[in-house]
């Protein structure tokens, strides 16, 4: 009945997906704006659904409940993150979006092309957001992976099969597949949590007995409330995830593809809900300790999954698995348009084609999403399941290195573009170095040697007397921020040349496109953007 359910939801969203080519198209969609972005054209709660869709992973459904069944209280440092991050994006992505649409930018990298007459700059930023997204889509297959392994199904070939598909509709549909697959997602996400809040603890004896559970397990260690050690790490950690997320390619994707400044302002103030819902489906963690639920082997991904066979009939158990399913393919064919849209614009464009027409634009950015997917499917299959999980434990990491070019840089043009190169290079090499431990000598005096492990930096190898921790990507940042203005300053002093700004101050503020932007400069090149032949394209298109 499980499988059942679950092949019939994944059929019927790829029916969607593949009618999603059709939906809301003003024309011929090999245009990155139209492919890439949805035409630019997505409302308020088409954005919601696609914000939330791409935010809120299968990923995160599985992972946060599995780290509060295993590490108590530090598992919900997921939730504040959530509610912090509003009013703190808000102040970027709607001057972001306004610049983009005046400009016709597709990427945050092409803003900072722009902006600083940096195409190294606007190198290091795509690189970096390819990076860090890369291991964020192979990981959306660990939530239906975990949902396999709850209905017995064994093998790889499952997983290709879905992602194969996947592949197909979104190479044919763009942004618009996952857009319109949202709907469905978030709909069985909703219907998921509300029953399991509801049922669960009524099955279970009520919130004090899944407390109380929660609380004899940790009664050693974390417990249901953070020692004092464990506090400055959470606090950072919740602030540098927050600082992170809206700096990931996926995400200003669907920022960008917001018909005006008035939806995202409307959505800076709906997605909270969604923080709800994060706060609910962490505590299936402890509802899960509660009601004696163990994982199969040794993945504690499966908790949930395993959770809701235990509690639900199997029909129900079927609609919470697609839930999870399809909430793996949303941020996945999301993410992978995202990191083909960076490397058509801010690499092929750049360095390979430059007079590249947007039909190959196009063209070469499906073909890059195609092969992001075959490389995060190869990922799950060939290495090892937790590097790729100890690898988007350091996205946030990587990512950060990007805020003082994209976001200190919709409001200052002061710092110099080599400044910015230095801060960049200072932090990634900073943050690397505090994620990856070396080698070291193991009490039988043999050299243990640990891969990149985790974002908690210990204080005490700064030489402190203690055992607090902190989020290594505020650390990295601090380092970028005064590699950045140092270098800033005395490349004016020495009154260096910082390039040509390509914008206006106008153009952060505008309310929605402007039509005269076809005759502004290209930022890849000093030709006009020009427009195409009348009637032929929205007033968009460059």
């Amino acid at each position: 009945m499980e499988l059942t359910i679950v092949i019939a939801v994944f059929l019927l969203v790829t029916v969607l997906g593949f009618a999603a080519s059709r939906w809301r198209r003003a024309e011929d969609l090999m245009h990155l704006d139209e492919w890439g972005l949805g035409g630019r054209s997505f409302g308020t709660w088409v954005t919601w659904f696609l914000l939330g869709g791409d935010l809120y992973t299968a990923y995160t459904f599985v992972a946060v409940p599995a780290l509060m069944f295993g590490a108590g209280a530090a598992g919900f440092f997921a939730v504040p993150y959530t509610v912090v991050i509003y009013p703190l994006v808000f102040l970027v992505v709607i001057r972001l979006w306004s610049v983009s649409h005046v400009r016709g930018f597709v990427t945050p990298a092409d803003f900072v092309r722009s902006r600083f007459d940096s195409p190294t700059m606007a190198l290091l930023v795509a690189i970096t957001g390819i990076v860090a997204t890369m291991p964020y889509i192979a990981l959306q297959l660990v939530g239906i992976e975990a949902i396999l392994k709850a209905m017995g199904v064994e093998g790889e070939l499952p997983l290709i099969v879905a992602f194969i598909i996947l592949a197909i509709y979104t190479y044919n549909s763009g942004l618009r597949a996952p857009a319109l697959i949202a709907f469905v997602k978030d709909a069985l996400i909703y219907l998921t949590i509300i029953v399991a809040v509801i049922v669960i603890p009524s099955k279970l004896g009520g919130w004090d007995v899944i407390f109380g559970a929660a609380e004899e397990k940790f009664s050693a260690g974390s417990g249901v409330v953070l020692p004092a050690t464990g506090q400055l790490g959470y606090a950072t950690l919740a602030l540098g995830s927050a600082l992170a997320l809206f700096l990931y390619p996926h995400s200003l994707t669907g920022v960008l593809a917001a018909s005006n400044r008035d939806v995202l302002k409307r959505n800076m103030s709906l997605l909270p809900i969604y923080s709800l819902a994060l706060g609910l489906i962490a505590l299936l963690g402890f509802m899960a300790i509660a009601a004696g639920t163990q994982p199969i082997g040794t993945d504690g991904n499966t908790i949930v999954p395993v959770l809701f066979q235990q509690m639900f009939p199997s029909w129900f158990a079927g609609i919470a698995f697609a839930a999870i399913g399809v909430g793996a393919l949303v941020p996945a064919a999301i993410m992978s348009i995202a990191a083909a849209n960076l490397f058509t614009r801010n690499i092929y464009k750049e360095y390979l084609k430059k007079d590249a027409t947007p039909r190959q634009e196009a063209q070469v950015a499906k073909l890059a999403s195609l092969v992001v997917k075959l490389g995060a499917v190869a990922a799950i299959l060939f290495l090892d399941p937790q590097f790729s999980i100890d690898l988007q434990l350091i996205g946030g990491v990587i990512i950060l290195q990007t805020m003082p070019s994209v976001a200190l840089g919709l409001y200052t043009r002061w710092l110099h573009r080599g400044g910015l190169i230095a801060g960049w290079v200072a932090g990634m090499a900073t943050g690397l170095a505090l994620v990856y431990n070396v080698p070291r000598l193991a009490p039988d005096g043999t050299v243990a040697r640990e891969h990149f492990g985790g974002s908690s930096f210990a204080l005490s190898k700064l030489g402190f007397d203690t055992k607090v921790t902190i989020y290594a990507g505020l650390l990295a940042l601090l380092v970028n921020l005064v590699v950045t203005v140092v270098v800033t300053a005395v490349l004016r002093a020495m009154k260096v040349a910082d390039g040509v700004d390509r914008t206006a101050e106008s153009d952060y503020t505008a309310e929605r496109e402007d039509p005269t932007f076809r005759d502004l400069p290209d930022p890849l090149s000093d030709e006009p953007l020009g427009g195409p032949p009348p009637g032929s394209a929205p007033a968009s298109r460059h």
